[in-house]
């Protein structure tokens, strides 16, 4: 090699060190459905803060939450596996007698054998933080998120506790931080939205030279109905209210309003981070995701109205179901200087498919056995270079057992799996997104190939078995 070569050599690896890695926001919703966000379509709700992330980034038409409930998605989220495969798959309080150890059992922990997307960034020098609501083993468990990545954990551990937005006390690490003024009652001292966003802040300013990974999962618009008066006000009188009797959770005499003023009271939030990441001048070398975990709430326990928003958009079913409604999910992006503004993806991505793509970012080797594809060239625009699945997939023993795969436009799916007869649905998405046209019988090679997928993909499970499944995998 020349000298002048070598020299451009040297120079250009001193030039790649030098350049800083990227940092990365995610954050996500709580029960918040495709159609609730003004960038989807929503037209009673106001969200400009997201929808400015849209406008300004990637619109994703086809993203997938890792489940259709809580606990599963976060646990597909931060281990890259789909739920064929991954250590969680439905909600289910601990069998290990945790329950009597802790006042909050309201999941069941990940093992410390699971390497989570905290981890992978920790490990390459990033300053990791995950504020909002854990739900994937409490404070010292194998799932603590102290052990599994996160430097600081600022929130609720228990997806029970999170139910209340005036709780009583948070956790920041191992210490119970309380909420002085909070009750049970329909306002308090403290939202715990507020709180997050103060701690998100905080964490931004002492991490801003950086590279940091956020992780921000929201307990909003999770039930139950809590919104300060601001935000109320936005909405009451202005959506009429239906005098229906509530059950469970906590009674709103405004209901509906209170519902919107949720959704616009986090949008409210992520505008101050954004605010807060221009004032730090990070704005251009950091990666801001928004999404949610599962579909819109499926029925009024508390006063939610998924029927009057249209909360889950064109798609049929809510959170709790594998149809569309409870799985497909908004996904926005923006990353000045690499995401075009203004784009719209109809790509097929999943939840596992985030852990890849942040580590490509950050130049970290993903672990072994993951079923994520990195989607950061559709995010860079180069489209032609983006490697695709055969199939996205979903299970879950709740709900009476469940299975979905989508593979190109078509959707099968199986329900009623823990004691019902085995019945493959076939839908084409492409032709009929409301899944309201069974194509089973005129399919029935379609029907064959989707059938060979679902026994690829699922792994049994000792803590979530699927009844049918199994026992015909045994015979």
């Amino acid at each position: 090699m020349s000298r002048p070569a070598l020299l451009a050599f040297f120079l250009a690896i001193l030039t790649a060190r030098a350049e800083p890695k990227p940092n990365v926001i995610f954050m996500m919703a709580d029960d918040l459905g495709y159609g609730e966000l003004g960038c989807y379509g929503q037209k009673i709700i106001k969200t400009p803060n997201i929808d400015r992330l849209a406008a300004e980034g990637i619109r994703f038409t086809s993203a997938y939450a890792g489940n259709a409930v809580c606990a599963p998605s976060r646990c597909v989220l931060l281990t890259g596996k789909h739920p064929g495969h991954a250590y969680v798959r439905d909600n289910m309080n601990p069998l290990d007698g945790s329950e009597k150890k802790f006042p909050f059992p309201g999941q069941i922990a990940i093992p410390a054998k699971e390497v989570t997307l905290g981890e992978l960034l920790k490990g390459k020098g990033y300053a990791t933080a995950a504020i909002g609501k854990w739900g994937l083993g409490h404070h010292g468990t194998s799932g603590d998120p102290n052990t599994q990545g996160f430097d600081l954990f600022f929130g609720y551990l228990c997806q029970v506790h999170a139910h209340n937005h005036y709780p009583k006390f948070l956790w920041r690490n191992d210490q119970q931080i309380p909420q002085e003024g909070n009750t049970r009652e329909l306002t308090g001292a403290i939202h715990s939205q507020d709180a997050f966003v103060e701690e998100a802040l905080g964490f931004l300013n002492a991490s801003k030279n950086g590279p940091f990974f956020l992780y921000l999962p929201f307990a909003i618009p999770h039930l139950s109905l809590q919104t300060p008066d601001k935000w109320l006000e936005m909405y009451k009188g202005k959506i009429p209210e239906e005098d229906y009797k509530h059950v469970g959770y906590l009674q709103h005499p405004f209901p509906r309003a209170a519902y919107a003023a949720m959704v616009s009271h986090m949008d409210d939030g992520i505008g101050q981070i954004m605010t807060r990441v221009k004032e730090l001048g990070l704005d251009d070398n950091t990666l801001v995701v928004f999404t949610s975990d599962n579909g819109p709430t499926y029925d009024r326990l508390g006063g939610s109205d998924s029927a009057f928003f249209e909360s889950a958009g064109k798609f049929r079913g809510l959170k709790g179901g594998l149809n569309e409604g409870g799985i497909r999910v908004p996904l926005v992006a923006r990353w000045p200087g690499k995401i075009k503004p203004g784009t719209k993806s109809d790509l097929p991505i999943g939840f596992y498919d985030v852990m890849p793509t942040v580590c490509e970012i950050a130049g970290a080797e993903v672990p072994p056995g993951i079923d994520g594809i990195s989607y950061l060239p559709t995010l860079l625009g180069e489209t032609d270079g983006q490697k695709k699945h055969d199939y996205l997939y979903w299970e879950s023993p709740g709900y009476g057992g469940q299975q979905a795969i989508r593979f190109d436009a078509w959707k099968a799916i199986r329900q009623n799996l823990v004691k019902g007869k085995i019945v493959t649905e076939l839908y084409h998405l492409g032709h009929d997104p409301g899944e309201a046209h069974n194509l089973a019988a005129e399919k029935p090679e379609i029907v064959v190939r989707a059938e060979e997928y679902f026994k690829e993909a699922h792994t049994p499970s000792e803590l979530f078995p699927l009844q049918s499944i199994d026992i015909q995998r045994q015979k």
